[in-house]
C-alpha cells in the first residue's frame, strides 16, 4: 500500500491533523469510503456506532457466559486467584491501550489485521485475519451449544432435534439483527449489555454486604507454592479478557474512530474488568470454599445466600442467556469486519465484499452458516471430537492477532519513523507495547501444548488459501 501522511496524522491527532495525500489503493478506498457515508445519510437502518454502542461491544464481547463459572473454576487454587486476576486485569489493559493507540493511528474496519498488514506486509496480514475470523465463528457454535445449558434450566428441552433447534436459533436470530444494519446491531448490543451487567453487578456489588470473610477458605488451597498456584489460576483466567479489541475490528463503523475507539476500549475493558473481580470477590465472600470447589452454578449459589429461597438458578440462567446473546450479537459482526477488510485488499475471497446497510452480510452469512453447520455436527454425529478439536484450535489462534498488533506497535516504534512515533509518548508507547506483547505471549502459553499444535496445523493450512487468493491478485495485477 502506498500512502504519504503527515506525522500528526499517524499519531492520530485530530486537531492538528494535515489533509491525507493519497496514491493507489488508498485513494479509490476513500472514493469508496465516501460514497458509503452517502448511503449511510439516506439508509435509517444503517447507523455509526457512538461511544456508548463501541463500548457496549467491547463490554459485550469480552463478557460472554464464561463470568458465570469462574468462582468455581478457580476457588480449588484459593483467594490466591483474586492476586492472578488483578495481573491479568493489568496486562488486558495494557493490550487494551495498545489497540487504542493503533486504532487513533489507523482508524479502518479490521482492527488487528489492518495493522499488521501494515507493519509485516500481506502475510502477516492474512494470518491475522484467518486467525481471528476462524476463532470467531468456532466461537459462535461453542457459546449457542452454551447457551443451551442455560436455556434448558429455564425451558427443559426434551430431545436433541429441540436442543439442536434451540441452538440454531440462538445463532440466527443476531445474525438476523446483523443483516437489518448498524442500527439494529448496536441497539441489541446496548440492549444486552444493560440487561446482563444490572444484574451481575447487583450481584457483584450488593454482594459484599453479606460478605462473610470465613467463606473465602485458604489463600493457597491446591498444595501448590503460591507462584505455582499463581500461574494455574492464571492459565484459567487467561481467556476471560479476549474480545477487547472489538471497537478497533469495527473502527469503520464507529464514529469519530480517533477519538472514541480508544475510549471505548479501555472503558469497555475497565467495566469487564470491575465486573469481573467484583463478581468473583463477592461469591467468595457469600459461598463456603468447600461448597464452591465442587458448585456448578456458583453465581446461583451466591444469589440464593443473598435473598434466600432457590429461585437464583433461574435468574442466573436468565442472566446467562442474555450475555451470551449479546457476545454471539457482537461477534457475529466482528466475524464478517476482518474478512471484509482482508477481502478489500485482495487477501480474502470476493464475495466477503458484500456490505449493505453499513454490515458486510456475505461474511454474516458465511459465519453463521458454517457455525451451524458446526453446531448441527455436535448433535448429530455422536462424538464430540471435532468440535472439542475445533474449539482447542480457537484458544490458539485468538491469540495470534493479539501478537502481531502488538508487534505492529513495537515495530513502528522502533522504526524511528516520524508519521508512527510521537516523540513525546514513546517510553510510554513502549513499556505499554512490550507489556502487552508479554501478555499476549501468556495468552498462547496458557492455552496449553494442544492447543498451540492444532492452532499452528490450522494456520498452516491457511497458507494453501493465502497462495491461491495472492496468486489470483497477482494475476489480476498483471491483467490491468
Amino acid at each position: 500500500m502506498s500512502t504519504a501522511t503527515t506525522p500528526q496524522q499517524r499519531t492520530g491527532d485530530p486537531g492538528n491533523a494535515a489533509p491525507h495525500t493519497d496514491t493507489g489503493d488508498t485513494r479509490d478506498r476513500h472514493t469508496e469510503d465516501r460514497h458509503t457515508e452517502d448511503r449511510r445519510a439516506e439508509d435509517p437502518h444503517t447507523r455509526r456506532f457512538g461511544l456508548p454502542v463501541a463500548t457496549a461491544l467491547v463490554m459485550g464481547n469480552i463478557i460472554g457466559g464464561g463470568i458465570f463459572l469462574l468462582p468455581a473454576s478457580v476457588a480449588p487454587y484459593g483467594t490466591v486467584s483474586l492476586v492472578a486476576f488483578g495481573v491479568l486485569t493489568l496486562g488486558a489493559l495494557a493490550l487494551a491501550l495498545v489497540f487504542g493507540r493503533l486504532a487513533r493511528r489507523d482508524p479502518r474496519t479490521g482492527g488487528p489485521y489492518v495493522y499488521a498488514r501494515e507493519a509485516f506486509g500481506d502475510f502477516a496480514g492474512f494470518l491475522s485475519a484467518w486467525s481471528y475470523w476462524a476463532t470467531a465463528w468456532v466461537s459462535n457454535a461453542a457459546l449457542a451449544v452454551a447457551a443451551v445449558g442455560y436455556l434448558d434450566v429455564l425451558i427443559p428441552l426434551e430431545s436433541t432435534a429441540a436442543t439442536l433447534a434451540a441452538a440454531l436459533t440462538l445463532q440466527w436470530l443476531p445474525a438476523l439483527a446483523n443483516f437489518a444494519g448498524t442500527r439494529y446491531v448496536g441497539a441489541v448490543q446496548i440492549a444486552a449489555t444493560v440487561l446482563k451487567f444490572v444484574p451481575l453487578l447487583l450481584v457483584a456489588v450488593g454482594g459484599l454486604f453479606f460478605f462473610d470473610s470465613a467463606n473465602l477458605g485458604p489463600f493457597e488451597a491446591s498444595g501448590r507454592s503460591t507462584l505455582g498456584a499463581l500461574s494455574a489460576s492464571a492459565a484459567i483466567l487467561l481467556f476471560s479478557y479476549l474480545g477487547v479489541e472489538s471497537a478497533a475490528v469495527s473502527a469503520g463503523e464507529v464514529r469519530d474512530p480517533r477519538r472514541n475507539v480508544p475510549r471505548a476500549t479501555v472503558l469497555g475493558t475497565l467495566a469487564a474488568a470491575a465486573l469481573y473481580l467484583l463478581g468473583t470477590v463477592s461469591v467468595f465472600g457469600l459461598v463456603a470454599h468447600d461448597k464452591l470447589v465442587d458448585s456448578d452454578a456458583p453465581f446461583s449459589d451466591a444469589v440464593d445466600a443473598m435473598f434466600g429461597g432457590a429461585w437464583g438458578g433461574a435468574a442466573v440462567a436468565c442472566m446467562a442467556l442474555v450475555s451470551m446473546v449479546g457476545a454471539l450479537n457482537g461477534w457475529t459482526l466482528l466475524s464478517a469486519q476482518t474478512p471484509y477488510a482482508a477481502a478489500r485488499d485482495g487477501l480474502f475471497p470476493k464475495v466477503f465484499l458484500r456490505k449493505r446497510r453499513g454490515v458486510p452480510t456475505a461474511g454474516v452469512a458465511v459465519t453463521v452458516t458454517l457455525a451451524s453447520l458446526l453446531t448441527v455436527y455436535n448433535y448429530t454425529a455422536g462424538s464430540g471430537g471435532v468440535f472439542e478439536m475445533l474449539v482447542l484450535v480457537t484458544t490458539f489462534t485468538a491469540t495470534v492477532p493479539y501478537l502481531l498488533s502488538t508487534a505492529a506497535q513495537i515495530h513502528f516504534l522502533a522504526s524511528g519513523r516520524g508519521d508512527r512515533v510521537h516523540r513525546g509518548r514513546l517510553v510510554r508507547d513502549a513499556a505499554l507495547a512490550v507489556l502487552a506483547f508479554g501478555f499476549s505471549m501468556w495468552l498462547a502459553a496458557g492455552s496449553g501444548y494442544a492447543a498451540v499444535y492444532q492452532g499452528v496445523l490450522f494456520l498452516f493450512a491457511g497458507v494453501l488459501v493465502y497462495a491461491v487468493l495472492s496468486a489470483r491478485r497477482k494475476a489480476a495485477a498483471t491483467a490491468e
